[in-house]
C-alpha cells in the first residue's frame, strides 16, 4: 500500500508540470501541416501562377466565350444553352467557379504582395513583388474585362469586410496600370532573396522575359481602352518592349501526365461541343490552311466533318466534329508573341502606316501558324499571306487585320477575341461577322457574377439583378457605363 501511496505521490506533483506542456502538445498535434498559417512566398506564387493559367485563362470564361465568338459551338448541355441563350449566359452560377477561382488568386497574390514589401517577412524580395503585382494586373483586368464593375477596392479582406462594394472599372484600369509599373520598378531592382527558379512554372525566375510580359499587358490594355482614350503611339512603344519572338511569350506548359491541357480535359470531362460552322466558313472563304487543321471527326463518326450550325445545332453528343488541336499538351496563353504583333498592325493601321501595318501583320501570322498545337511553317505563312490576305489587306487593312486576329485566336485564347469584338463594336468598326442568328437580341455583352457574391453581397445581389443585363449593359471599356 506505501508503494502505491507514493507513486501516487509522484504522479500528484507531476501534474502541473503536464498540464504545463499540454497546450504546447495540443497545438503541435492539432495542427495542420497540410495547412500551414504561414507559408513561403514562392510556394503561393507557384499556386496562383497554376490557378491564374488552368483555372481562368482555360477556364469557363474562355469555354464560354469561345461559344458567344463562334470559335466553338456548344452541343450539349451548358454549352448548348449557352449557344441558343437558355438561361447559361445571364445565370449566377454560370461563371461562379472562375469567379471564385480569381478572387482566390487575388488573395494569395495579396499575401505575395504583403510579405515582400516593406514591413514583410520578406522585405525585399522585390522580384517575387513584382511577379505578384504582374499576376494581380492580369487576374484583375482579365476579371473586369468581362463583368465591368467588380468587388476590388474592398474585396479579399476575410473577416474584414464582408459586403465589399463594386468599383468602377475605370478605376480598377488605373490600379491595374499602376500594378504594371511598380512591377517593372521591383524587377528592375537588386534583390538578395533567391530567384524563383522551377518555383517560377513560366519564367523559371526570368525576370526580363517577366518585364517583357508587363510592357505587354500595358500594350494588351491600352488598345482595350482605345474606345475611351485612343493611344495608338504608346501602344506601339509598349509592344516594341514586350516579346519579339514566341520564345519569350507568357505561355503555361502541360507535360500531358500530371498536368494536361484545360480544352482536352474539358472534352474528355463533358464533350459539350462541336466544331464551329462560322469559324469554318471564314478559313474556307479565305483558303486558309488552318481549315485542315483546327477540326477533325468526331471519335469513330467516319471521315466527313460535319459542322455544328452557331444557334441552331441539335442537341447531341457524338456527331458533329471537334477541335483537332485541344491537345493534351496544348499550352496555355497568358500573353502571346502573335498577340503583340497583331497589336502593333492594329496600332499602324489606325495611324495610317500600312507598311508597318503590313510587316507586323505578317510576323502575328507567322507565329500564330507556329503555334505547337497547329504545327504549319513560316514557308506556309509567307505562301498564305501573299495569295489570301495581302489582297484584302489592301482592300480593308483594319478588317484584315483583326479577322487574322480573330482566327489565330482559336481556341486558347478566344477570350481575348471576344475582348477584341465588343471593342470593336463599341468604336464602330463592325469587321468581324459572327452567324448566331440570336445575336440580334441576345449576345451576351459581359458576363454575370458568380453566385457565391450574388447571394451574400447585397451590392453584387442588387448589380445583377435578374441577370438579363449581360445582354443590355456594355462594359464602361465599350462605352457602357459599369
Amino acid at each position: 500500500m506505501k508503494k502505491y501511496i507514493t507513486i501516487l505521490f509522484v504522479a500528484f506533483l507531476a501534474l502541473p508540470l503536464l498540464w504545463s506542456c499540454s497546450e504546447s502538445i495540443m497545438d503541435d498535434i492539432n495542427e495542420n501541416v497540410n495547412d500551414p498559417s504561414e507559408m513561403e512566398s514562392r510556394l503561393i506564387i507557384t499556386d496562383a501562377m497554376t490557378s491564374s493559367a488552368f483555372q481562368v485563362a482555360g477556364g469557363d470564361f474562355c469555354y464560354y466565350a469561345s461559344i458567344y465568338i463562334e470559335h466553338n459551338t456548344g452541343t450539349w448541355g451548358q454549352f448548348y444553352n449557352a449557344d441558343i441563350r437558355a438561361a447559361q449566359p445571364s445565370s449566377a452560377t454560370t461563371y461562379n467557379n472562375t469567379w471564385n477561382s480569381v478572387y482566390a488568386n487575388l488573395y494569395s497574390l495579396r499575401l505575395v504582395r504583403e510579405k515582400c514589401s516593406e514591413g514583410g517577412t520578406e522585405e525585399g524580395n522585390y522580384h517575387t513583388l513584382g511577379i505578384a503585382q504582374i499576376l494581380t494586373a492580369w487576374n484583375l483586368a482579365t476579371l473586369t474585362d468581362v463583368m465591368g464593375d467588380v468587388p476590388w477596392s474592398e474585396a479579399i479582406q476575410p473577416g474584414v469586410i464582408y459586403t465589399p462594394v463594386l468599383d468602377k472599372q475605370e478605376n480598377i484600369y488605373q490600379d491595374i496600370f499602376s500594378l504594371l509599373d511598380d512591377a517593372i520598378e521591383n524587377l528592375d531592382k537588386a534583390s538578395i532573396f533567391p530567384s524563383l527558379g522551377s518555383q517560377d512554372l513560366i519564367y523559371n525566375g526570368d525576370t526580363e522575359k517577366w518585364k517583357k510580359f508587363a510592357y505587354g499587358l500595358k500594350a494588351r490594355y491600352k488598345m482595350r481602352l482605345s474606345h475611351r482614350t485612343p493611344a495608338y503611339n504608346e501602344v506601339i512603344a509598349l509592344a516594341d518592349q514586350s516579346f519579339t519572338s514566341a520564345d519569350e511569350q507568357a505561355q503555361f506548359s502541360y507535360n500531358g501526365n500530371t498536368a494536361q491541357s484545360p480544352f482536352y480535359c474539358m472534352f474528355k470531362d463533358r464533350d459539350y461541343y462541336g466544331a464551329s460552322q462560322s469559324l469554318h466558313n471564314k478559313l474556307s472563304e479565305r483558303n486558309d490552311p488552318r481549315d485542315d487543321v483546327f477540326f477533325t471527326t468526331y471519335p469513330g463518326t467516319g471521315e466527313d466533318l460535319v459542322f455544328a450550325p452557331n444557334g441552331t445545332s441539335n442537341q447531341i453528343q457524338g456527331y458533329y466534329s471537334i477541335s483537332a488541336i485541344s491537345e493534351i499538351t496544348a499550352p496555355t496563353y497568358l500573353l502571346s508573341y502573335h498577340e503583340i504583333e497583331f497589336l502593333k498592325a492594329e496600332a499602324y493601321v489606325r495611324l495610317n502606316d500600312l507598311p508597318a501595318a503590313e510587316e507586323a501583320l505578317k510576323n502575328a501570322i507567322t507565329g500564330a501558324f507556329q503555334k505547337v498545337n497547329i504545327g504549319l511553317t513560316a514557308n506556309d505563312a509567307s505562301e498564305y499571306f501573299d495569295s489570301n490576305v495581302k489582297a484584302k489587306f489592301d482592300a480593308n487593312p483594319l478588317s484584315e487585320v483583326m479577322n487574322q486576329k480573330y482566327l489565330a485566336f482559336f481556341e486558347e485564347e478566344a477570350l481575348e477575341a471576344y475582348n477584341d469584338y465588343r471593342r470593336l463594336k463599341a468604336m464602330g468598326d463592325d469587321v468581324i461577322n459572327l452567324d448566331n442568328p440570336v445575336n440580334s437580341t441576345r449576345f451576351p455583352l459581359r458576363f454575370s457574377y458568380g453566385s457565391e457574391d450574388v447571394t451574400t453581397n447585397t451590392n453584387v445581389r442588387t448589380a445583377y439583378g435578374d441577370g438579363m443585363y449581360v445582354y443590355t449593359e456594355k462594359v464602361w471599356w465599350a462605352g457602357g457605363t459599369r
